[in-house]
């Protein structure tokens, strides 16, 4: 029986300002009247579908997914639940831990981490976004002593709970949206998006839903820059069954898009009817430089 309390907008007060927003892409004004704000959505979204927009090479290949060469990567979502009372210096040393232990670490390609930006139900105040190569570099990090130090003296102080999911995607076989390097991924939100499926709806059903996220997500270079999903085969949250998690230009190109009528009826009608629960959050990514490590 799906729950009551599930409604037809995935993304409950999810339309509220990063903590650290980039001035670069976000205005000050983020609020826009909604008449207005809808009717530019609506042209923007509607020209982006039918003529297209001229964009960098990495935002090209995003929108041609099905004609892209991929590699297999598996990623890694950590969710954490700091204390009310975090300190901005307990904050801070606990998120430059947790960045800096790729370079202590081998197999991690990819990372970005925040401050979650809307309120969720089940109260994650931080996001960590990892990407290894192979599944046995995520089984060596998980065993590996720095990052358990790392947890036990930068995190858990700071913590009173934390949910990992892993699975195992694909992506462009290049090496910029591999490494998530260069300009694009400078900037941005970070959106995760955590699903359970009922049971009736594998071997069909959930993967239909799962597709038409993913076709939608490729239509829209301009506000997206990647977006990566798989089924969670991490047993500690197993209560989620997928993730999703899509990299956004800006918090306007985030409301634009999770706002959008095309997202909604393709939530409504593919998702809502087939899932258990859900819990949806974003945070903002600040640069950290262009290097490929």
């Amino acid at each position: 029986m799906i729950a009551q309390s599930l409604t037809v907008n995935p993304f409950p007060n999810s339309f509220l300002k990063c903590h650290r927003p980039n001035p670069g892409f976000l205005s000050p004004s983020v609020s826009l009247n909604v008449s207005r704000w809808n009717e530019a959505m609506s042209m923007r979204l509607s020209r982006e579908r039918t003529v297209g927009t001229t964009v960098l090479a990495s935002k090209e290949q995003s929108s041609s997914y099905n004609s892209e060469k991929k590699r297999k990567v598996v990623e890694h979502i950590c969710l954490l639940k700091a204390k009310k009372d975090l300190s901005e210096e307990e904050e801070n040393d606990m998120l430059d831990y947790l960045y800096t232990s790729q370079y202590q670490m081998g197999g991690i390609v990819a990372i970005s981490l925040g401050r979650i930006s809307n309120e969720n139900v089940e109260n994650y105040t931080h996001g960590v976004f990892m990407r290894f190569q192979r599944k046995e570099h995520l089984v060596k990090f998980y065993e590996n002593p720095f990052y358990s130090k790392v947890l036990k003296e930068h995190v858990m102080p700071y913590c009173h709970g934390l949910m990992n999911v892993d699975y195992e995607t694909e992506v462009e076989d290049d090496i910029l949206p591999m490494f998530r390097k260069g300009e694009d991924f400078n900037f941005g939100v970070e959106f995760v998006l955590l699903i359970s499926f009922i049971q009736s709806a594998f071997g069909g059903p959930a993967e239909d839903a799962l597709e038409s996220l993913k076709r939608l997500t490729a239509e829209f270079p301009s506000l997206i820059v990647q977006s990566t999903q798989g089924s969670n085969f991490n047993l500690s949250s197993e209560i989620y069954t997928h993730a999703v998690v899509i990299r956004l230009r800006s918090v306007e190109a985030f409301e634009m898009f999770v706002g959008s009528s095309d997202y909604k009826e393709m939530w409504s009608n593919k998702f809502q009817p087939i899932i258990r629960k859900q819990l949806p959050v974003h945070f903002c990514v600040d640069p950290v430089g262009t290097e490929i490590m």
